[in-house]
C-alpha cells in the first residue's frame, strides 16, 4: 500500500510539473483605443498574432483595449515601466519623455508613412534617440502625413487664416502658425467632442482615423495638405524582454522593426488610400487638393521650420542629418 501511495504521489508531482512546464509566459499589452481602429488592426494585431502564433505554448501575449489598463495616452509608457503591463502602444508626442521624436514629426520631411516609418525604425531601433533607455522597441512607426479637415467652410489656403486647428506636434503647430492658423495641441481622442463644442474649428489628422474617432462626423470640408506624420510606438519593457528565455526574445525581434513597419505601412496605406475615396464619393463633403501656389506656400513654411528647429541645439542639427541620411538609404533601395 505504501509503495502504491508512493508510485501515485510520484505520478501526479510528473504530470503537475509537466502541466506546468507547457503553460506559457503571458504578457499583457495596453491598447488604449479600440480593438476596431486601423491602429490596432493594423499594427497591433499583425504582431500580437504572429508572435503568438510561432510561441505557441511558450509565450502569449493578451491584449487588453479600450483603455482597460488605463485609459490616458499620456500614461501608457508609465504603465509599461509599472508592471501594470509589460508592452503598451504609446503616442511619444503624447508625453515629453522622448524629446528626439520631433525629427519623425517634422512636416514636410517625407513622402509618405512608409518611408518615415522606416527611418523612425532605423533610428529607435538603434538606440539613437532619448528617452527609449528602459524600452525595448517593438515597433516605431508614422502616421500619413496630416491634413486639414474643417467644421468651417473653406475653398482655399486663405479660408484656414485665424482658424482654430488641432494639431498633434508641436512641429505642426509652428507650420500651421506660419501658414496663418491657430493650432492647438489636443489628443485624437478630443477633438470630436471639440469641434463639437465650437472649442476648435478643425484637426490636423490622418484621413484614416476620420471615422474611428468621430471627427468625419463633425467635419465637411476636407483640405488635402500633407503637413507632419504622427509618430506611433509599441514598446515593451526592457527589463521584462531581457528576463524572458532566449528563444522568447528571438521571436519577439522577429516580428519587431522592419517587420512590423513593413506589415502597418501596408495596411495603414490602404485604410488611408479608402478613406479619401470615400471622402470624395460623398456629395456632403467638399474635398479640396491644393494647388501649386499653396503647395509651394507651404513647403516654404515648412523648410522654415525644419531650418529653424535644427538650428536650436546641436542635437537637433544631428538627429536631422541622422534622419536625411535614412531618408537617402531607403530611397536607394526603392
Amino acid at each position: 500500500m505504501l509503495k502504491t501511495l508512493l508510485r501515485c504521489t510520484a505520478m501526479s508531482a510528473v504530470v503537475l510539473t509537466t502541466a506546468a512546464a507547457a503553460e506559457p509566459i503571458k504578457l499583457k499589452l495596453a491598447n488604449f483605443t479600440s480593438d476596431r481602429t486601423s491602429l490596432y488592426v493594423d499594427m497591433i494585431k499583425p504582431f500580437v498574432d504572429a508572435v503568438n502564433s510561432e510561441a505557441r505554448g511558450e509565450l502569449q501575449i493578451d491584449v487588453y483595449s479600450s483603455g482597460a489598463l488605463g485609459k490616458a495616452p499620456s500614461q501608457q509608457a508609465q504603465l509599461v515601466l509599472d508592471g501594470i503591463a509589460d508592452i503598451a502602444f504609446v503616442i511619444p508626442g503624447a508625453t515629453d519623455r522622448f524629446p528626439d521624436n520631433a525629427v519623425v514629426e517634422l512636416p514636410g520631411l517625407f513622402q509618405g508613412l512608409r518611408e518615415a516609418s522606416m527611418v523612425f525604425t532605423g533610428l529607435a531601433t538603434t538606440r539613437t534617440l532619448r528617452g527609449y533607455d528602459d524600452f525595448h522597441v517593438i515597433g516605431a512607426l508614422a502616421t500619413e502625413p496630416e491634413s486639414i479637415h474643417s467644421h468651417a467652410a473653406i475653398a482655399s489656403l486663405d479660408d484656414l487664416r485665424g482658424k482654430k486647428i488641432r494639431i498633434s506636434s508641436p512641429s505642426e503647430s509652428a507650420a500651421l502658425a506660419r501658414l496663418g492658423m491657430q493650432p492647438v495641441l489636443m489628443p485624437v481622442l478630443a477633438v470630436s467632442e471639440a469641434i463639437s463644442s465650437g472649442a476648435i474649428d478643425g484637426a490636423a489628422v490622418a484621413p484614416a482615423l476620420l471615422q474611428e474617432f468621430g471627427i468625419g462626423r463633425v467635419t465637411s470640408y476636407h483640405y488635402l495638405l500633407r503637413t507632419s506624420a504622427g509618430s506611433l510606438t509599441l514598446l515593451m519593457n526592457r527589463k521584462k524582454f531581457e528576463s524572458l528565455p532566449a528563444p522568447a526574445q528571438e521571436i519577439i525581434r522577429k516580428y519587431s522593426g522592419a517587420w512590423i513597419a513593413a506589415r502597418f505601412a501596408d495596411g495603414y496605406e490602404r485604410a488611408n488610400a479608402q478613406a479619401i475615396e470615400q471622402l470624395k464619393a460623398d456629395a456632403r463633403r467638399k474635398v479640396l487638393i491644393p494647388t501649386q501656389p499653396e503647395l509651394d506656400r507651404a513647403q516654404a513654411a515648412f523648410k522654415f521650420v525644419i531650418d529653424s528647429w535644427a538650428a536650436e541645439a546641436p542635437q537637433n542639427r544631428k538627429l536631422l542629418d541622422l534622419a536625411n541620411a535614412e531618408i537617402v538609404k531607403y530611397r536607394a533601395t526603392r
